[in-house]
């Protein structure tokens, strides 16, 4: 199945996009307000720039992202890339708190960090599918 426009997405791609949209949203705000701290604790410290300006940018970021993903509909396949690089820009953050053992949001285990290093690629691929990004990108290579 060819499936490089909205109109040929399932249902069950729409409301994992609206989904994944709405959880963006929900964390980008939690990086402006209630969960500062927590997120402050995956900011690598060989960044060169301010841990707390790097939690309200990345805020603002995932809020831009979320709302992209509930409103551009005609630029999903775009949005699903953009989103899916976000994911992988931040990982070095979860890999960070891994391997200084920081804990946050309930990862106060190595094991439960660990364990929560394998979800990003999963959210890498949820991106890509829920769009059709990857769906749009395979359809383009077979012509």
């Amino acid at each position: 199945m060819n499936q490089t426009n909205a109109s040929e997405r399932t249902i069950f791609q729409t409301v994992l996009r609206i989904l994944l949209g709405a959880f963006l949203a929900f964390a980008g705000t939690g990086h402006l307000t209630w969960h500062r701290t927590e997120f402050l604790a995956q900011v690598p410290t060989w960044l060169p720039i301010e841990a707390d300006l790097v939690v309200l940018l990345s805020g603002v970021v995932e809020i831009s992202l979320g709302l992209s993903l509930l409103f551009l509909r005609n630029k999903q396949v775009q949005v699903g890339w953009v989103v899916a690089l976000f994911f992988v820009l931040i990982f070095p953050g979860n890999i960070s708190q891994y391997m200084n053992g920081i804990s946050a949001f309930g990862l106060d285990t190595d094991r439960a960090r660990l364990i929560r290093l394998f979800f990003q690629p999963v959210l890498i691929f949820w991106a890509l599918w829920s769009c059709g990004s990857w769906q749009n990108f395979r359809a383009k290579r077979k012509n």
